[in-house]
């Protein structure tokens, strides 16, 4: 037994077996429907499993395939059917709003209220676990999504240095095609090219047109001159940027082209260092991290992750998702975890100095954006609109990135696919 698992035991077990009074037997349990299944995601989720196991509860893993998460919630879509919620879900942003308001979720009021979370959140994580002032799910975690992972050696090939400007990013681009390196790694996926699609905006447009365009969904802001622009960006990377075998590759199996110096960046969320930390490479050492390039101030797309408890009738589950709750809010597991996944944890109190590099200047970055009021949600990952229209935007997203078509021809597109889903 671990230390953090030590340290959880005496608390949690007794909140477990105080809510299972009465019931008939004492056996809490919990299923966990996600879709964690790369190397470094199942090896953050470990740690929430190892201390929810040391509680004596049973840990019942339910994982669907699919980085994106659409096949795991059309599973779920099929079990509510069916009247058999899981216990827990891995869900983002409006998804646990959208479930809220169908009245499907319970809640760990009372464990939340006696471990303090409302003091130790900071505002953009409750918004998507306190949902009309009940605590329906507990974050693990905070993504950054504008990101860049770049192979070390890759750069010190062609003698460059990280770029800052949009001009010096393309300009990398036929010094790696000529050292025989992919300049950048890509996952030919929808959900991927949304990721890829909002870290250009942000880095294009700057926090307050992406509020604008993605988050306030302004027909003027989404048809503008920046739009254009960044349509334009996004054709630069799909016509001179990507391999030819891009179509339908996992974005792990992207990553993990940067690891072994195959391509030299990748645009995705940090959850790719999970990958990069997974293989035994070290942040500085091997690969670099850094923001996508800025045209505007400094901004930060984030994405919180949360497991979401569906309401439960049977005590033993709901001890379940109490415990889950307790052993995700410990600061120990909200460390151990971070380090696996290669994001920063939910609370705002932890000590931090066991996280590398990357993940400081994370966390920094993300205080310094939440007070700038620059930080701003994930548009790919359902936090800024609603899933329908993400999922029409995305559909016009990767129509645009797998065609020939103009950047104005791509915003005309967007647009449309937005108001058509509003």
């Amino acid at each position: 037994m671990t230390i953090f698992q030590t340290r959880l035991t005496g608390l949690t077990l007794s909140l477990a077996a105080g809510l299972a009074a009465g019931s008939a037997t004492a056996d809490p349990s919990v299923e966990v429907m996600h879709f964690w299944t790369s190397g470094g995601e199942a090896a953050a989720l470990a740690a929430v499993r190892d201390a929810v196991v040391a509680q004596r509860v049973t840990w019942d893993d339910a994982p669907v395939a699919g980085g994106g998460g659409d096949a795991a919630r059309t599973v779920l879509q099929a079990r509510i059917a069916a009247g058999d919620p899981p216990t827990a879900m891995l869900l983002l942003g409006q998804n646990i709003l959208d479930w809220s308001q169908e009245g499907m979720l319970g809640n760990v009021d009372d464990l939340a209220a006696q471990q303090g979370w409302s003091q130790v959140l900071p505002n953009a994580v409750r918004a998507y676990t306190e949902i009309d002032g009940h605590y329906v799910s507990a974050p693990t975690n905070v993504h950054r999504t504008d990101m860049i992972w770049a192979s070390r050696a890759a750069f010190e090939a062609i003698g460059a240095e990280v770029p800052t400007t949009w001009e010096a990013f393309n300009a990398l681009v036929p010094q790696f095609i000529d050292a025989g390196i992919v300049p950048l790694a890509h996952g030919g996926q929808a959900w991927q090219e949304a990721y890829m699609f909002e870290a250009v905006a942000l880095g294009l447009g700057g926090s307050d047109f992406y509020r604008q365009a993605l988050v306030e969904l302004d027909p003027e802001a989404l048809t503008s001159a920046t739009m254009v622009e960044i349509f334009t960006q996004l054709a630069l990377i799909r016509d001179t940027m990507i391999d030819d075998n891009a179509s339908g590759r996992d974005w792990n199996l992207a990553t993990a082209m940067v690891i072994n110096g195959e391509a030299a960046m990748q645009i995705m969320g940090d959850w790719a260092k999970g990958e990069f930390t997974n293989a035994g490479q070290v942040a500085g050492e091997n690969f670099l991290c850094f923001p996508v390039p800025r045209s505007q101030e400094t901004g930060f797309i984030f994405l919180v992750n949360s497991l979401t408890f569906f309401e439960q009738s049977d005590p033993d589950m709901m001890a379940g998702q109490a415990a889950l709750a307790s052993a995700i809010m410990s600061p120990e597991v909200q460390i151990a975890f971070n380090i696996a996944k290669g994001s920063i944890p939910a609370r705002n109190d932890i000590d931090l100095s066991s996280l590398d590099a990357c993940a400081q200047a994370s966390a920094a970055d993300f205080a310094a954006a939440d007070a700038a009021g620059t930080a701003v949600p994930t548009f790919a990952g359902s936090h800024a609109a609603a899933a329908a229209v993400v999922g029409g935007a995305t559909d016009a997203i990767t129509e645009f990135f797998n065609s020939d078509m103009s950047p104005e021809d791509g915003v005309t597109l967007l647009s449309e696919a937005v108001l058509l889903n509003q």
